[in-house]
């Protein structure tokens, strides 16, 4: 029987970081970019959204409103993500999040700073191999040292992390070790995490003993739904992709050989690879219809209209 439970799950998570402030506080003040003299000194819960039955969507984990040494106030929200595709959805969503803190009475100069924190298990950006800290906040693409202020987007690539990476945040290191490290093949953990009073408290937590058996029975429900999106997510894309490529290079061999001409032959292969290319994302956006992903997510992931989309359904 395992030790510990993984702390990525949704249940053991939450458990940290939805009912600890002391925890959650530690941690945002570890990966967040605020100087010494604006870390967060008390925070307070937000209603969280609920949570989508395929846990591979993105969702919010936990939303909160915190207050820092020097009283400012801001909003934080964190996230968890299962596939590199829905990445692109927070930055479409994260200027919304700007305006949910004010009431009918506030207006525009009360708008506070938000800060959206999303943990990806998933290689998001395969371009910055080195890199696993994300930060984006709006620029003008001219002058990029021109930004709006309002908002920020963190993005952790967990896969990435290598504690060697960080040299100059200790409590980074240790709270992404503790998402990266333990699991249910954890023995023993290092002494240098243990001493560390936050990681110990948050290693308790997940120890198995801790949980009941209907809340282990969750636990593994949880993992088996992740295994199986990420499997048919990432099978779609292969097969699609494959069965286009050879779709598209037949057709435009076919059709060039038919015009008996080098012009016509290029004419044609380049034809018959967009017709491969356009069935392919059909393909695949068929299966996600299938999955009942939220019609905004499948036209991100496809590029497609809303009418091109609702016709293939």
């Amino acid at each position: 029987m395992a030790k510990y439970l993984d702390p990525n799950a949704t249940l053991t998570f939450r458990k940290v970081f939805c009912e600890q402030k002391d925890l959650l506080r530690s941690f945002l003040n570890a990966v967040l970019p605020l100087k010494n003299d604006n870390e967060i000194k008390s925070l307070e819960y937000i209603a969280p959204e609920m949570v989508p039955e395929n846990p591979a969507k993105k969702y919010s984990m936990v939303d909160v409103r915190c207050t820092d040494n020097n009283n400012r106030q801001f909003i934080v929200e964190m996230q968890m993500y299962w596939t590199a595709g829905f990445v692109q959805r927070e930055f479409f969503n994260t200027p919304k999040k700007i305006f949910r803190p004010l009431e009918e009475k506030d207006g525009y100069d009360e708008l506070r700073q938000v800060y959206c924190v999303s943990i990806i298990n998933d290689i998001a950006f395969p371009n910055l191999k080195d890199e696993f800290y994300h930060r984006y906040v709006p620029a003008n693409i001219e002058h990029p040292e021109n930004t709006i202020k309002g908002f920020e987007t963190i993005f952790l690539e967990l896969p990435k992390f290598r504690p060697s990476s960080v040299s100059d945040k200790k409590m980074m290191v240790l709270w992404l070790r503790f998402l990266t490290e333990i699991n249910e093949q954890t023995k023993e953990i290092p002494a240098e995490m243990m001493e560390n009073e936050y990681i110990s408290k948050a290693v308790g937590i997940v120890e198995q003993s801790a949980y009941t058996d209907a809340q282990r029975m969750a636990y593994d429900k949880f993992w088996d739904k992740i295994v199986s999106e990420r499997t048919l997510m990432k099978g779609y894309f292969r097969q699609g992709h494959a069965e286009g490529h050879a779709k598209g290079r037949a057709e435009g061999r076919a059709e060039g050989r038919a015009e008996g001409l080098a012009e016509g032959r290029v004419e044609g292969l380049a034809e018959g690879e967009k017709k491969g290319r356009k069935e392919q994302t059909y393909e695949i956006t068929k299966k996600l219809i299938e999955m009942h992903l939220p019609m905004d997510s499948i036209i991100q992931a496809t590029g497609l209209s809303k009418d091109e989309i609702t016709s293939l359904m």
